[in-house]
């Protein structure tokens, strides 16, 4: 049995349940199928009071200072996030988080043999600023927008870089992921590809048509899911939507772009065919899934998304952009289409492509299952194994 401290911002929470969600199922994993054991360290932004004004923000005021999530203890320390100036000195208040909270996890008798963290800038640089305290061996998780983003600004890259080194191994979940850390210097020896995996028995297929009724939809329907955020492209979806007469479009996820994205739908004249289904818990997830015909990724830029994963789980085959470790899953007729421009007009030809030839039932599903947990948890077990023994 294994001892694992856990540091990563990106964990869900009770209030914010689909936060790093992928990150904890991992971690599930690891305890439920190696026996592992693990305490979290969760730093979450503070802010002073909850109020209708800044609502975005309030909602960290309401995260708990501790949980249990699956039997698993999990701290949300407080740390300094300044805005505009904050991508530079965050890593700073973070690792002072870090540093406070495991001292006194210290002192509370928790002995670890492995430090795990998530994502590498600014949490992997946070770590790493006080792996010396820490006293264990570190692994840092490449997860997309960390190695594929804040690797165009200076400080950041020099940042991502140092941390590199500090770490007994980084971990990517896409093929690109560790070819993009190796270009900007870190030892390709160093990096271990171990993919996120699906869990086959949460995400399964239903019958449509009662996951249709279920929802109220009875048309082609569409699914795009994520934050609401540009990278994520939402709107290239409405926006192909008025050259798709007969299909209806599903949203799920919560952001800053609601309101605007919103507007597009209904200046478009398509906001009758598109639901705004909000945040949704992976229970209720998986009937969506189930009532789409299509997955739509549009996003700019992707780790390893595993709504791709989740979709094909489910029997839904996808069109997504070729881009960040996609085409690492997408890549037989099964599982979907890739379209290589980001834009509205292939968005359409891809969807039009993927309906004109659409998958056999079940073949989305059987192409999934090659994507189970089992492999990623096994990687994971002999490299923190190794690293533990040196």
């Amino acid at each position: 049995m294994m001892n694992l401290l856990v540091i990563t911002t990106l964990y869900p929470n009770e209030i914010q349940f689909r936060h790093g969600i992928f990150v904890e199922t991992r971690l599930r994993h690891l305890v439920e199928s190696c026996g592992y054991r693990a305490v979290v360290i969760a730093p979450v932004p503070w802010f002073p009071i909850e109020t209708k004004f800044f609502p975005s923000y309030s909602q960290y005021a309401r995260v708990p200072a501790s949980e249990e999530r699956h039997g698993i203890t999990v701290y949300h320390p407080r740390y300094l996030v300044v805005p505009k100036i904050g991508m530079l000195i965050t890593p700073l208040f973070l690792a002072l988080a870090v540093f406070l909270s495991a001292r006194r996890l210290r002192s509370s008798g928790y002995r670890y043999e492995l430090v795990d963290s998530h994502y590498y800038y600014p949490d992997g640089v946070a770590v790493a600023m006080v792996a010396r305290f820490l006293g264990k061996p570190l692994t840092i998780t490449a997860r997309g927008s960390d190695i594929n983003v804040l690797t165009k600004f200076a400080l950041p890259r020099r940042w991502i870089r140092w941390a590199a080194g500090k770490a007994a191994a980084s971990i990517a979940v896409s093929a690109a992921l560790k070819n993009r850390l190796v270009e900007l210097g870190v030892d390709s020896n160093n990096v271990h590809v171990l993919r996120n995996g699906v869990d086959l028995e949460r995400f399964v297929p239903k019958p449509r048509s009662e996951a249709k009724a279920k929802l109220g939809v009875d048309s082609c329907t569409l699914l795009s899911v994520g934050n609401l955020v540009e990278l994520k492209g939402h709107d290239l979806v409405i926006r192909a939507m008025s050259q798709l007469p007969d299909c209806v479009l599903l949203i799920v996820g919560e952001g800053e772009l609601r309101g605007s994205l919103e507007s597009l739908a209904a200046n478009l004249g398509v906001g009758h065919r598109i639901m705004f289904l909000g945040a949704l818990p992976q229970s209720e997830l998986v009937d969506v899934y189930n009532a789409s015909e299509i997955l739509v990724l549009a996003s700019s830029h992707e780790g390893m998304p595993n709504v791709v994963l989740e979709a094909m789980a489910c029997d839904t085959p996808v069109v997504a952009t070729e881009v960040g470790g996609v085409p690492e899953v997408v890549c037989s007729p099964e599982a979907g289409v890739l379209v290589k421009e980001r834009n509205v007009d292939s968005l359409v030809a891809g969807i039009t492509q993927l309906l004109a030839a659409y998958p056999e039932r079940g073949a989305a599903r059987r192409y999934a299952e090659s994507f189970s947990w089992n492999n990623t948890i096994s990687g994971l077990d002999k490299l923190f194994t190794a690293i533990v023994s040196r």
